[in-house]
């Protein structure tokens, strides 16, 4: 079913906004999208007629509070088709990733072992390994990119060879790339090199765009944030098979993730409770279910169907444009909706404050990820990342606005560095 993308437009607040006297185009959905007005309203529903902590008390809104918050995990437990019990709400995908790392990776590998990633993975799905492997002395290695931004999987079996392979971190679509990688494949092939290599798999920017199977990638660790996917911030998820969970120490300590205590030691709660310690971000876990709602309402093959259509319309928008280059697969089925490029004679964030004063709002800089910009050879790119509420308005807007970067600074001195003087979003380490 296409999408009514002018109906869905009002579900947001945020897109009635002007900014600069302009309609707000919000083209940054890869960094965090819009929440609309339904989960909006279920939270302010929490916060308004049951507001108390959740697991703990047996008076009525406490209760109401609890069934809610669990009525949100079994909605996204659906939604990816994993097991409840398997189900563990954190932060965002980086703690998710972070609490692998911790209490899965740093406990099982150590010298003569390796833990394979690429080379175009997010800081989140990159940084916890650098740090596990300096501590555990196990060997890091990288699956390289193509030049036209996919996984070289003519270089795998060699990576693989020697059978030391006990980990695989693979992002499931590039935050900057948008690729759309063939998880299956690497897990059939890091699985035949080591049966019992575990894979975790970064699904940030695929689960909010995309129908994604927990059970069909047939994976060990999936994790994904509430805030790309229509939810609010502050609320992830870690999708994992319960026996892995069992097997694995908490992260952190304290509240209800405890069954019991002496003075001489802790008994841990039964999964996924085992993993939330203290209190949870309940009114954000009930938002995401919310959010999951809003979604399966519109049919995430019909997200996809969107996505790529809209993608195959900017990409040939852009193509009209002298001077823009794309970086990332052309194949609109190999890629997702989020599209890196960069203009000639003018820096990114240039790029981006221009945009900005078009009323059009996109991502500038190295998006979390420097170690695949060293690799492109830039350092920095725009990012425009459509969603469900984008349509082919917002990409002539989007497409004005370059144009509107290229003729103002064909009438200015060339210059080294980027007009701006605002503080560049990438030095505080933002969300990609």
């Amino acid at each position: 079913m296409r999408l009514d993308v002018q109906t869905i437009k009002k579900d947001f607040p945020t897109l009635r906004r002007e900014v600069h006297g302009r309609r707000l185009v919000f083209v940054d959905s890869a960094a965090s999208s819009q929440t609309p007005q339904p989960v909006l309203d279920a939270m302010a529903d929490y916060y308004e007629q049951r507001r108390c902590n959740v697991e703990r008390g047996v008076y009525l809104i406490a209760t109401e509070a609890t069934e809610a918050y669990e009525t949100a995990r079994r909605k996204v437990a659906a939604f990816v088709d994993a097991p409840v019990e398997g189900t563990v709400f954190t932060r965002n995908t980086t703690e998710a990733i972070n609490l692998v790392a911790y209490s899965w990776v740093r406990r099982r590998l150590g010298e003569g072992d390796a833990l394979l990633a690429t080379e175009m993975e997010h800081h989140a799905n990159l940084v916890p390994w650098l740090e596990a492997a300096k501590e555990r002395g196990f060997e890091l290695r990288f699956v390289p990119i193509t030049d036209d931004g996919r996984l070289d999987l003519d270089a795998v079996p060699q990576l693989l060879a020697d059978g030391r392979v006990r980990f695989l971190a693979v992002t499931h679509q590039s935050n900057v790339l948008s690729t759309i990688n063939p998880v299956s494949e690497l897990v059939r092939q890091v699985r035949a090199a080591n049966p019992d290599c575990k894979v975790l798999v970064d699904g940030a920017q695929s689960v909010p765009h995309m129908p994604v199977s927990f059970r069909a990638l047939d994976v060990d660790f999936l994790a994904f944030s509430g805030h790309k996917m229509l939810g609010p911030t502050g609320i992830g998820v870690l999708v994992a098979r319960p026996e892995l969970l069992d097997a694995m120490p908490p992260f952190i300590t304290g509240g209800s993730m405890i069954l019991d205590v002496t003075l001489e030691g802790a008994r841990w709660n039964e999964l996924p409770h085992k993993f939330e310690a203290g209190t949870m971000p309940i009114a954000e876990a009930i938002g995401l279910g919310a959010a999951v709602d809003y979604l399966e309402g519109l049919g995430m093959e019909s997200v996809r169907a969107h996505e790529v259509e809209l993608t195959a319309a900017v990409l040939a928008a852009l193509d009209t444009v002298e001077g823009v280059t794309v970086h990332g697969p052309r194949d609109v089925r190999q890629r997702g909706g989020a599209v890196s490029f960069l203009v000639d004679g003018v820096h990114a964030h240039d790029v981006g404050t221009v945009l900005d004063h078009e009323g059009v709002a996109v991502r500038v800089g190295h998006h979390c990820a420097k170690p695949l910009m060293r690799r492109l050879g830039v350092a920095a790119t725009a990012r425009a990342s459509f969603y469900v509420y984008n349509d082919e308005d917002d990409i002539d807007a989007l497409v004005h606005g370059i144009r509107a970067a290229q003729a103002f600074f064909a009438a200015v001195p060339e210059r080294l560095e980027p007009v701006t003087t605002e503080r560049d979003p990438e030095t505080v380490g933002g969300p990609a």
